[in-house]
């Protein structure tokens, strides 16, 4: 079955763990989706595209939702360039 771009970003960049203290807010959220698409060549879609896919795929607060892979460590090391 094929997986939408939206499906694989989910699954190859997030991790759902309900038992996390905080959670990945929007602006992360989108953040990490535009790191993920530069790691693997993708153009990016705008955001209100992005939103209404999560819309669909995402509990409405992102309970639980957290960041990993490489496109958590680029987009870190993007948003926090002091830290290199």
């Amino acid at each position: 079955m094929a997986h939408s771009q939206f499906d694989l970003f989910l699954q190859e960049a997030t991790h759902l763990d309900p038992d996390a203290e905080s959670a990945v807010d929007c602006d992360r959220l989108y953040g990490l989706y535009t790191s993920w698409c530069f790691i693997n060549q993708r153009a990016p879609r705008p955001e209100t595209t992005f939103w209404a896919a999560m819309k669909q795929r995402l509990n409405p607060d992102h309970a639980g939702l957290s960041m990993k892979g490489p496109a958590a460590a680029d987009y870190i090391l993007a948003s926090s360039p002091g830290l290199v």
